[in-house]
């Protein structure tokens, strides 16, 4: 039962199926998933799991939301190494030069914390505040256009449609346009590939809406603060944490979003 290539995001696997008849040999496409070592100057920063695929937009976004950078222009150089120990890990390292040199241990230190099971929800929210200011917008989207995100996102994820195992994020503008839309195995990692890409291609952040697959959890918050986003939504349910970071820190945050109504559970005056 090895797997096959079929694209970056898939891989054709073999199994058995179960059910009431005979056992049955299949073959089946599941979401193709690798870890992705991020080097910032020649040392080791982080390991993230994601689906390979844009991951130069990956590892800028990470960098961005997670602070290490606050501009494209810190970044002096990004590439995958080119000399690893096994020929597999060939495209699952990112070399990252920096301009001006950072403490590392700071930023690693900050890394644990956030997603520490030991933390707590009120450290988590004023470490948010520390590092994030709230975030201050005029942005005025009106509900008709929320509504319809949802089959928007869906009509952008074609590896989600043969697999069922991606999780999708999309940059909108207030009338509704889709501006990128990328699909991971990590909800976090398609927003950063989102964010890296608004970035890398001059997309106005301060100005859209960030939409997303599934839950919405206190680090697509702190995510969408990080890149100045005002308005961020979901197809599912939010996390209390979330909903506490997102009032405190400026975000109008929507859940269950779909045709006939939605929740805004935080600085619902931006919706119309």
């Amino acid at each position: 039962m090895s797997d096959e290539k079929i694209s970056e995001l898939s891989r054709r696997v073999g199994l058995v199926h179960l059910s009431a008849g005979p056992r049955e040999e299949r073959l089946d496409e599941v979401a193709h998933e690798e870890p992705l070592e991020l080097q910032l100057d020649g040392t080791s920063f982080a390991v993230v799991m994601r689906t390979p695929g844009h991951d130069e937009e990956l590892g800028t976004g990470f960098l961005f939301t997670e602070g290490v950078i606050h501009a494209l222009a810190e970044i002096e150089s990004m590439r995958h190494c080119s000399v690893v120990p096994i020929p597999e890990a060939e495209d699952n390292v990112l070399q990252v030069r920096l301009r001006t040199p950072i403490d590392l241990a700071r930023f690693r230190r900050n890394l644990f914390a956030s997603s520490s099971c030991g933390i707590c929800g009120k450290a988590t929210l004023e470490n948010a505040l520390r590092t994030s200011g709230p975030l201050q917008s005029s942005l005025v989207v009106s509900r008709e256009v929320i509504a319809a995100l949802p089959q928007k996102l869906r009509a952008s994820q074609p590896a989600f449609g043969t697999t069922g195992g991606l999780h999708a994020a999309a940059l909108f503008t207030p009338q509704g346009r889709a501006l990128v839309t990328r699909e991971d195995v990590g909800r976090h990692n398609a927003v950063d590939k989102v964010v890296g890409h608004a970035l890398r291609e001059g997309l106005p952040l301060q100005d859209s809406v960030l939409m997303v697959s599934g839950r919405v959890s206190f680090e697509l918050v702190q995510k969408a603060v990080a890149a100045r986003v005002p308005v961020l939504a979901g197809i599912s349910a939010p996390t209390s944490l979330g909903v506490r970071m997102a009032e405190a820190l400026g975000v109008t945050l929507v859940g269950f979003v779909r045709e006939g109504g939605m929740n805004v559970y935080s600085h619902a005056g931006r919706i119309t």
